[in-house]
């Protein structure tokens, strides 16, 4: 019996390594509960170290550093040619390790880091404010995310839109590389600004939302006030940019802060965006969704080497919604575990990211359900005009 058990996962594994990314994830009801889910991974891996998550952030906060002091103390040394590579490789090494950063805070408003929630969200506040971030308006329409993953009413961000509601744009750029191009580009580089503020690519709500906005229709009258300190911490740092960039100069702030900020906002985009965006996961109405088809309709990135450098928020992010209390230093370890039992339920796409952005890009334009299928409630991306 034992041996047969094993043989079988091996062959799952197998399956799952080699199948092809586009296959549809069943939309069928699971063979399995989130308890039975719970049970396949070590008990271990809910266990939550302080000690070892403030490792993460010193280690993340000295190469930070070590890049600062070098860019600021070398740099001007280099002969011309070496002195132009030099920046923008410092942006994207400074961008990615920021990226780090911000995944840990993210992980603070899971409560993830610690079992202490004072300190989660006292260091959650810091790291997500020193990146522009307001940490508890991100924290609680997060955590909605989380409870509403693949609806169409209720998600939070991310909410594909029918061939009906489409602008008259769409079809434009959709059916134009270079269109395709500067969407994508203006996505990466304003999305995630444009979602604090205005709610772009967010739920649709009966008036303005804004997560600045401690009385938007996102938050309720309990989250209102720590909404105003989230608030406070962005000014806070803004106000220390301000000072910096008088005291340095406008091109000192753009080069020391300003661009590697722009590749942690377009990172996260990127990453989010591919969590949720894939020719092979529904979407579903109130009359198919519930929690469970919800959490599984997500995928799983491979971003080689930045795996590790933003903490496996990319690769494991299906045991990050089934779990989201997981410390990202045991998810691969959990993602191991619980895959033999999802089988064809758990969806991972290795293609590269870059490719995977414009793919998905392409091929994720709107949402409808297969002509003649039985399921109304289930929708799938088409990209068809």
């Amino acid at each position: 019996m034992g041996a047969t058990g094993n043989m079988s996962a091996a062959t799952t594994i197998f399956e799952q390594n080699n199948k092809n990314p586009l296959q549809r994830v069943p939309i069928s009801k699971p063979p399995f509960t989130l308890s039975d889910i719970k049970k396949v991974i070590p008990p271990h891996c809910f266990q939550r170290s302080l000690l070892r998550s403030f490792s993460y952030v010193a280690h993340d906060l000295i190469l930070v550093y070590i890049f600062y002091y070098i860019a600021t103390t070398y740099f001007h040394l280099l002969p011309s040619p070496y002195y132009y590579l030099a920046w923008p490789a410092y942006w994207i090494v400074q961008g990615c390790v920021c990226t780090g950063i911000w995944v840990i805070a993210h992980e603070c408003g899971h409560q993830s880091f610690s079992d202490y929630p004072w300190i989660n969200d006292t260091v959650g506040l810091i790291l997500h404010s020193a990146l522009l971030t307001p940490y508890f308006s991100w924290k609680y329409s997060h955590r909605r995310h989380h409870s509403n993953t693949g609806s169409l009413e209720r998600d939070e961000n991310y909410v594909p839109k029918f061939k009906s509601q489409l602008r008259w744009y769409t079809k434009v750029y959709a059916n134009n590389p270079l269109g395709r191009l500067f969407i994508l580009a203006f996505t990466l580089t304003v999305g995630l600004p444009l979602y604090f503020a205005i709610n772009i690519a967010g739920r649709p709500y009966d008036r303005f939302a804004s997560h600045y906005d401690p009385y938007s229709p996102i938050y309720n009258d309990r989250e209102r006030l720590q909404i105003f300190i989230s608030d406070v911490g962005v000014i806070a740092t803004s106000y220390v940019l301000y000072r910096a960039a008088i005291t340095q100069g406008l091109a000192w702030f753009v080069c020391i802060y300003g661009v590697p900020l722009q590749i942690v906002n377009g990172f996260i985009v990127l990453i989010t965006f591919l969590h949720h965006t894939h020719p092979s996961l529904p979407h579903y109405d109130s009359y198919e969704w519930n929690w469970l088809r919800g959490a599984l309709a997500t995928v799983d990135r491979d971003y080689g080497v930045l795996n590790n450098i933003f903490h496996h928020i990319a690769d494991t992010h299906v045991v990050h919604h089934l779990f989201p209390a997981i410390p990202h230093y045991r998810a691969v370890e959990a993602t191991k575990a619980v895959k033999p039992l999802l089988g064809e339920y758990y969806q991972f796409d290795g293609t590269p990211f870059y490719k995977a952005m414009w793919r998905d890009f392409k091929e994720c334009i709107y949402v409808e359900t297969d002509e003649g299928s039985q399921l109304k409630g289930v929708f799938w991306y088409k990209n068809q005009f």
